[in-house]
């Protein structure tokens, strides 16, 4: 069932348009911080928060969101989605949604394609063992989230916005709240603090709430984005015994049924307002939808013993190699060529002028830790193999033809 907006609010909304009306609480250009002001200015052609989606589309880390896991590893099928698909329907959802609020919707957009580049190969669970290897050897811990703001502000040097940063830090999909309301501030010392804080403290990660109601909106769109999708992917490769009995009696059921519905109740609860909200029994569904997914779909046992049994120990015994080799700075071993200097090669241009640590003296761990987050799945496994080329560990992918 297709909910559709109330038909007050739509004549509202468009006479406020006619009007030429200007939301308050939208975060307006003008306003945009950069950690070097001299540099990125805005231009007709290219206005503020384009400059950071662009400097986030270019960047070559983009590209490996096309063979990053979202939820469905290990096999061969073009119709499942990938991270990179993730991050445009995020994107899309919430610039719709940003729209019909009167938000910045090319704020939204950097959000949204730059918030999932620091993830790791194989979706969540490479997360947790990437995080489980880094914290066992430093104390420190590992999220998706905080690395994709050190890739492009630390690492890649791009000179984002630090409105642009804050969303990625803060939007943390896998919290569903009723409502959202954004906690502002304007200082870089306070978003270094808050990445450090999520370094050494586990639960902090989990109480980022976003400087800006875009960063607001991107965040509860990511879930709208995956909660669907993922139930249909899951049907396209037949990994239920039976059609699951969904319950949905108000967002729906469906990926079309769950965006329709989210995006129309979040608009109508939200519209003038200076905070995120939806209506508590919607609330009550989105989180149930979520846990239903957490049934059907991310426990699969079979999954599972993959990676336990191979994925695991393959990312283990890469991180204690690549570690000596780290120490080491061997120019002739695949960390150095395929890493050290490949980072120095595509900064080269950023770093120039600018007061930045060499990225040699990085802490070894972080330098590994670096390289494997940046893999897609198919390098992490052909470089395993190349590495280990009577490793024990094998992977077997599922494909189209396989019964």
């Amino acid at each position: 069932m297709y909910h559709d907006m109330a038909d007050e609010l739509q004549e509202q909304i468009k006479e406020d348009r006619e009007k030429h009306w200007i939301n308050p609480h939208a975060f307006r250009d003008k306003d945009i911080l950069r950690r070097d002001e001299t540099h990125d200015q805005p231009k007709l052609w290219r206005p503020a928060f384009v400059r950071d989606t662009e400097k986030i589309m270019h960047l070559p880390f983009y590209n490996r969101y096309s063979d990053k896991t979202q939820v469905f590893s290990l096999y061969k099928n073009d119709d499942i989605s990938r991270r990179a698909l993730h991050v445009q329907l995020v994107s899309r959802i919430a610039r719709n949604i940003g729209s019909m609020l009167g938000l910045n919707c090319d704020l939204i957009e950097a959000i949204s394609l730059g918030h999932d580049i620091g993830h790791t190969p194989f979706g969540h669970a490479g997360e947790r063992k990437l995080n489980e290897l880094y914290h066992g050897n430093t104390g420190r811990y590992f999220n998706h989230n905080v690395h994709s703001v050190r890739l492009l502000d630390t690492i890649c040097v791009q000179n984002l916005s630090l409105q642009t940063l804050d969303g990625i830090l803060c939007h943390n999909g896998e919290m569903e709240l009723e409502e959202y309301r954004p906690q502002p501030y304007a200082d870089f010392h306070i978003l270094d603090k808050k990445v450090e804080l999520c370094y050494t403290e586990e639960s902090a990660v989990k109480k980022q709430v976003p400087a800006t109601l875009e960063g607001c909106v991107m965040r509860v769109s990511d879930i709208i984005a995956y909660l669907g999708k993922d139930r249909q992917d899951a049907m396209k490769l037949n990994l239920f015994p039976q059609e699951p009995n969904y319950k949905g009696n108000i967002i729906g059921t469906t990926n079309a049924e769950i965006i329709n519905n989210m995006i129309v109740n979040i608009i109508e609860n939200s519209y003038g307002k200076d905070y995120l909200r939806m209506d508590e029994d919607y609330f009550e569904e989105f989180s149930k939808a979520k846990t239903e997914n957490s049934d059907w779909i991310y426990r699969d046992e079979k999954t599972d013993r993959i990676y336990q049994d191979v994925l695991n120990p393959m990312m283990e015994e890469l991180y204690f190699q690549l570690l000596k080799d780290a120490k080491s700075m061997d120019e002739h071993s695949i960390f150095y060529r395929h890493h050290i200097a490949y980072i120095e090669d595509i900064t080269k241009y950023a770093r120039k002028g600018k007061d930045c640590p060499d990225y040699r003296e990085t802490p070894p761990d972080d330098m590994v830790v670096d390289f494997i987050a940046a893999m897609t799945d198919d390098y992490m496994i052909d470089l395993y193999r190349h590495l280990f080329p009577k490793g024990r560990y094998q992977v077997t992918y599922q494909g189209y033809f396989h019964d």
